[in-house]
């Protein structure tokens, strides 16, 4: 029988998490305050805690670092009537295995109480993504995981080994927000939900809902906007099982997937027993006008992107190809590429409530004569992004895919066009 240990100081939340998880077949152990729990965790040695935030004396953070230095530390959630995203993120950073706001409905709190309980903690953390890749591949230049490149082989589906969290600013809301990643069993798929919710909105272009600027999904209640840099991420590292926790908007980080990159390098990941089969291609598809905006993939034996740009002065054409051969590739080409806007479009995405989080260091601003605000990373660094959007817009399928697409002049509408006319004629 698992032992839990459950600490607030209300009694009537405490007999009723008890009876809660009673009826699951658990040993329930109770303490009032931070100096009880400490002693009944050195003597019982529970496997989970649920610890209360707003304690007397010794709040549920301070001791949650003390929890941390035990030698044999349980996974802890946090449970909060007075949460937010920054609480959730500050306590994730200490170690928290998950974070959930009051009132919570009893199906959420326990499939979290479960995921804990069945949560095997990876022996070594460490920040170095070969050091993590199963098998013989490491992170280099050079090598690259045969079982990461799309369309390759049959793959094994994957999730992150630990919790990792991050904070910015929303690009279109302005609001600050974070992000906390979070293992997912087999089968999960990449799920988007909030703090106070227990509904969820998959990664599945099922449940797009805008493509105006950025990508946002809705579904239940729940909107997760401007998802397409770590999407592209997961598709890059062959994650297909993840939750995700975050409020309203994806952080825009310094507008490139670069952070989201470092995230899963220091998360690391592990291997599951499914299967990942990409979606093969077996004729050529095209959206659009072929005189003007179009997107099209055909066949190939992996996965590549080629966009080609074309805007007034001061930029002109841009033209590139992206071959997928694993994160490092990725890493390297695509994920440092920022997203970019005009100087002459701003006032109109402000009339729209959009590019309220725009700043000076976290895109790319042109006027008619140049990049006003930074130095270009790539001279094509523009067709570059647009790939990683495409790139993050394509893993709404939810497997990856085995093709060559081709974009010209397309965005967001455009992307999500082409994988809907995939989805519809490559069912199996």
């Amino acid at each position: 029988m698992q032992t839990v240990l459950v600490v607030d100081d209300e009694p009537k939340i405490r007999t009723s998490l008890r009876g809660i998880l009673a009826e699951e077949g658990l040993r329930v152990l109770e303490a009032e305050d931070g100096r009880a729990a400490l002693e009944t965790v050195r003597r019982e040695r529970p496997q989970l805690v649920i610890l209360d935030i707003w304690m007397p004396e010794m709040d549920g953070l301070e001791l949650l670092e003390k929890l941390q230095e035990e030698p044999s530390a349980p996974p802890v959630i946090m449970i909060s009537g007075h949460g937010n995203i920054e609480t959730a993120v500050k306590a994730t950073r200490l170690g928290a295995f998950d974070f959930i706001e009051k009132p919570f409905s009893l199906d959420a709190f326990l499939r979290v109480v479960n995921r804990a309980l069945d949560h095997k903690p990876a022996s070594v953390a460490t920040e170095s993504l070969g050091d993590n890749t199963p098998g013989p591949a490491t992170n280099t230049d050079s090598i690259s995981d045969p079982a990461l490149i799309a369309g390759c082989t049959p793959r094994c589906q994957r999730t992150i080994r630990r919790s990792v969290v991050a904070s910015g600013v929303g690009l279109h809301s302005g609001v600050k927000t974070g992000l906390i990643l979070q293992p997912l069993a087999a089968g999960s798929g990449i799920q988007f939900t909030g703090l106070s919710t227990d509904e969820i909105v998959p990664a599945d272009i099922t449940w797009v809902d805008s493509t105006g600027y950025a990508t946002t999904l809705h579904r239940n209640g729940v909107t997760a906007k401007t998802i397409e840099h770590l999407l592209a991420t997961c598709h890059a590292y062959g994650i297909t099982n993840l939750l995700v926790k975050m409020q309203g908007e994806v952080p825009i980080m310094d507008g490139s997937a670069v952070a989201f990159c470092d995230l899963l390098d220091s998360a690391g990941w592990e291997d599951q027993a499914a299967r990942s089969e990409p979606i093969v291609i077996r004729e050529r598809l095209l959206v659009g006008n072929p005189d003007g905006e179009w997107i099209s993939i055909e066949p190939s034996d992996g996965f590549s992107i080629t966009y080609q740009l074309r805007y007034p002065r001061p930029v002109g054409a841009q033209d590139y190809t992206y071959d997928h051969r694993g994160p490092q590739s990725f890493r390297n080409e695509i994920a440092p590429a920022r997203t970019f806007g005009f100087l002459k479009d701003m006032k109109a995405l402000a009339s729209m409530g959009l590019a309220n989080g725009g700043r000076l260091d976290n895109f790319i601003l042109i006027d008619d004569e140049k990049v006003v605000n930074t130095t270009l990373r790539f001279p094509d660094e523009l067709a570059r992004h647009k790939i990683l959007d495409i790139m993050g817009d394509s893993y709404l399928l939810g497997r990856p895919l085995q093709g060559k697409i081709t974009a010209h002049k397309t965005g967001h509408s455009d992307n999500i066009a082409l994988m809907r006319e995939i989805r519809r004629t490559h069912q199996a």
